[in-house]
C-alpha cells in the first residue's frame, strides 16, 4: 500500500485498512501492544503497524492521529522499529484514569514507558524527529506549536522503518485514523522552541 506515494509494509496484520493520499486507517485486534515488561512480565510485539524505510538521514514523520478509544491503553502510534528489542513510539492512549494522554515507550533490550499531558478529545497531532542517532517525539494541539516529550537514542541504527501503529492491550480491538499526514527531509535548530 502507499501513503503520500510511499511503499509500506506490515508488521503484523490488521483486522481491517484503508489508505488513500489523504488518511490512513487502522483497526487493531484485540489485545496487542508493542511493550517488553522491563519486571520480566508480557512481552508483546504483535500490534499492527504499516512501516515504510526513510529516505533521508535527518527527517520528521507527523499526523493528526484521532483514537476511537474503549479500553485502557486503545493508541494511535507513529513508531520507529529496528527489530522486535529496538523501537520507540509515540502514543495517543486512553489511560487508567480513562484520559486520553500523550505517552512515550523507549525500548532497548526493555521498555522505557513515560506519561506525558493529558488531552482533551480524541485527536492530536504526534511528531518522530530523527537527527541519528538522536530522537525526539513532539505532540501539538494545533499542528503548528509543537511541545517536546522526549528526547533519547536507540543508538546506532542499521535499517530502521517508521510509520503508524494501533494497539488495544487489554480491550477487543482500537480503530485509528492518521491524517495530515507529512514526511520530511528537516533538522530542527531547537527541539524546545515550539516549532
Amino acid at each position: 500500500m502507499t501513503v503520500l506515494n510511499r511503499p509500506f509494509e506490515w508488521k503484523n496484520q490488521p483486522i481491517s485498512s484503508a489508505v488513500d493520499t489523504e488518511r490512513l486507517s487502522i483497526v487493531a485486534g484485540g489485545q496487542t501492544d508493542w511493550f517488553v515488561d522491563p519486571a520480566g512480565g508480557m512481552s508483546k510485539v504483535n500490534a499492527p503497524a504499516a512501516l515504510f524505510a526513510p529516505t533521508d538521514a535527518h527527517y520528521t514523520l507527523s499526523a493528526r492521529v484521532t483514537v476511537d478509544f474503549a479500553s485502557t491503553y486503545d493508541a494511535g502510534v507513529l513508531a520507529i522499529y529496528e527489530r522486535d528489542d529496538c523501537w520507540a513510539k509515540l502514543c495517543f492512549e486512553y489511560s487508567p484514569q480513562r484520559q486520553p494522554m500523550v505517552v512515550s515507550v523507549v525500548t532497548r533490550g526493555t521498555s522505557d514507558d513515560c506519561n506525558s499531558a493529558i488531552v482533551e478529545g480524541r485527536s492530536v497531532y504526534l511528531r518522530l524527529y530523527y537527527h541519528g542517532p538522536a530522537l525526539a517525539f513532539h505532540y501539538s494541539l494545533d499542528g503548528s506549536y509543537w511541545q517536546l516529550v522526549r528526547h533519547f537514542t536507540l543508538g546506532a541504527l542499521a535499517q530502521p522503518r517508521i510509520g503508524f501503529l494501533a494497539q488495544s492491550p487489554t480491550g477487543a480491538g482500537c480503530a485509528v485514523a492518521f491524517e495530515r499526514v507529512a514526511y520530511k527531509a528537516a533538522t530542527l535548530a531547537d527541539l524546545r522552541s515550539g516549532d
